[in-house]
């Protein structure tokens, strides 16, 4: 089963960052695949690719659904690693949770965004926040629950 949730989470967050294309300056985004290394030789598989709208190279997009803590310097370390191994502009790193200090350092070294999506999101329900912005998804079915707990609430009080 968690598999199928950090699985899950990947493709949403795929469906709304390329909902959301303009507010990171890119083309298109790319899903799960792999880049070889430029430097080691080595290939690596990230999550997604976002080719920028110059048209002047890419980004590599990870996600991390960890729910219990925020991503680890060594993590964004990692990625930073990738962005220079494969001759990356950025990175994008989404995560419910964010990022540690020192991840936020590495962060902003290496012009990766963080990216901050909530854990149990779907393609239509979610909040999404980066960069001091919030993105809320909302299904005609979620008002229509919130409208009768709300009245339910009201009528037993």
């Amino acid at each position: 089963m968690k598999n199928k949730m950090w699985e899950s989470y990947e493709q949403v967050a795929g469906f709304i960052l390329s909902q959301m294309i303009d507010n990171f300056g890119l083309k298109l985004i790319e899903g799960k695949q792999s880049i070889k290394g430029k430097r080691s030789g080595t290939k690596w598989e990230i999550d997604g690719k976002g080719i920028l709208k110059n048209g002047e190279g890419f980004i590599i997009i990870e996600c991390r659904r960890y729910t219990t803590s925020r991503q680890k310097q060594e993590n964004i370390a990692a990625l930073s690693y990738r962005i220079i191994d494969t001759g990356a502009k950025g990175g994008i790193m989404v995560s419910p949770l964010g990022l540690q200090e020192g991840a936020k350092k590495i962060a902003e070294a290496e012009n990766i965004i963080d990216v901050h999506l909530d854990e149990n999101s779907t393609t239509k329900d979610y909040i999404l926040r980066f960069l001091n912005q919030v993105f809320v998804g909302v299904s005609d079915s979620v008002h229509a629950t919130e409208t009768v707990i709300v009245i339910k609430n009201k009528i037993k009080q």
